[in-house]
């Protein structure tokens, strides 16, 4: 068992156990406020009483921050230290989320889209730090099996960050009340009783996150205070400009920013709705949310099962088998009304565990390490696609009007058409990569 241990998580006779938990640990922390955040859509939308489009702008400000800040992260990165950009990052995290406070003492959804996309600045910089840094502590040859190990923990922490939301937040808003026919009642009720509710409810979106920024700061001592190992190398530096032009000319890794572009957006698309999906059949948010927990579960299981598959199978055809899993789920989904297509939406969950570190270990697999750093922020800046697609999907879900019908079918359903173009995309690039590799 050691020996095993060893060849993953070692190189050059050093190992890197100790690094690997604590980086590891920082997944559990993102995947915490990214699903935490999905359900905060539906949440927003009933006691800000806003639209679909409007409410998925939380995911704009969320998915937004890490557009805005991988690049400058990278550059600090590589200026300083992979140590240095986590103490930030974890900084940054711990002030947004503390941001709260002031946003629910106001009542303004713009204000706590503001603290969101202060908050994934830090994320920015865990995730444009953290990946490349896992990449690097053992050998090569193992990095994607690495890495795919390290994101099994990711889902860890979003289930815990579901868990918080289906068990403490959700069930306690008094907005999402309904009445015997499964009505919610807060639309009926004056606006000196909605004033009241909305009160209780923002204290209650709130403190979930204050709580978080405080174990963010536990983790920042406990990372201060760890001597790191420098694994970017000593190599001589070369200049942005060079090493852009390096990574332009990669079409491996050029290619896999957009499909991560895709990704990203698909798997927010998916978990974000599910709610609305289910909303739709009549089951209340507490409950709806019970089923994106199930879909993270699995999710979660099917990481292990990937990472012990790709010992066997190429990681890029298991990329293509994946994506061919998972838009099949989606036309399921998509075409299947009722309990069926809910269920569809949740098998999504176990096709898309693998693809997010595949498709990383991939497009870095063959770039020189003195441009990994920058490498990396590309990579990272793709989850840019969860903050442009989400609000399309709900202008298409509020497209289908008081009926919410398009085309004779339930406009949610129609919605989960993108997530499916998604799915097919980094089919592609998988079948891609693996030809590539025949040749090679």
């Amino acid at each position: 068992m050691s020996n095993k241990k060893e060849s993953i998580l070692s190189k050059d006779g050093v190992s890197y156990v100790i690094p690997f938990i604590l980086i590891t640990t920082l997944f559990a922390l993102w995947g915490f406020a990214n699903d935490i955040t999905n359900p905060m859509v539906a949440a927003f939308q009933t006691v800000m009483e806003l639209s679909a489009a409007k409410a998925s702008m939380v995911q704009f400000a969320f998915y937004g921050g890490y557009a805005t800040m991988a690049i400058p992260a990278a550059l600090f990165i590589r200026k300083y230290s992979y140590k240095s950009g986590i103490l930030l990052g974890l900084s940054l995290y711990a002030f947004g989320a503390f941001l709260f406070i002031p946003a629910a003492a106001y009542q303004n959804f713009t204000f706590f889209c503001c603290s969101l996309y202060i908050l994934t600045f830090g994320l920015a910089f865990l995730e444009t730090t953290s990946n490349p840094f896992i990449l690097s502590l053992g050998t090569k040859e193992t990095s994607t099996r690495r890495l795919n190990l390290a994101q099994a923990f990711n889902p860890m922490g979003s289930l815990s960050g579901m868990a918080v939301a289906s068990l403490i937040v959700l069930p306690n808003l008094w907005s999402d009340k309904r009445d015997a026919a499964g009505q919610q009642i807060f639309q009926t009720l004056s606006e000196a009783e909605k004033a009241d509710i909305r009160v209780h409810d923002l204290a209650v979106i709130r403190d979930p996150y204050v709580c978080i920024g405080l174990v963010v700061l536990i983790m920042l001592v406990i990372i201060a205070l760890k001597k790191m190992p420098n694994t970017a190398g000593s190599a001589e530096k070369i200049s942005a400009g060079q090493t852009l032009r390096n990574l332009w000319n990669n079409h491996i890794y050029r290619e896999g920013v957009l499909t991560q572009v895709f990704y990203v957006a698909a798997q927010i698309m998916v978990w974000t709705f599910i709610i609305q999906y289910a909303d739709h059949l009549g089951i209340n948010k507490a409950t709806a949310q019970m089923y994106n927990i199930a879909a993270m579960f699995m999710f979660l299981c099917s990481r292990f099962i990937a990472t012990f598959l790709m010992k066997y199978v190429n990681g890029r055809l298991l990329l293509a088998i994946f994506g061919i899993g998972a838009a099949c789920c989606t036309a399921g989904c998509i075409l299947i009304e009722g309990m069926v297509g809910l269920y569809c939406l949740v098998a999504i969950s176990f096709f898309m565990s693998l693809m997010f570190p595949t498709i990383y270990g991939i497009a870095l697999e063959n770039v020189d390490p003195v441009d990994t750093t920058l490498g990396a922020a590309f990579l990272v800046m793709a989850i840019v696609g969860g903050a442009l697609m989400p609000p399309l999907q709900g202008s298409i879900i509020d497209a289908g009007g008081a009926e919410h019908i398009i085309c004779g079918l339930p406009s949610v359903n129609v919605s989960y058409i993108l997530p499916f173009i998604c799915f097919v995309m980094i089919t592609i690039y998988g079948f891609r990569c693996y030809k590539n590799r025949l040749k090679d």
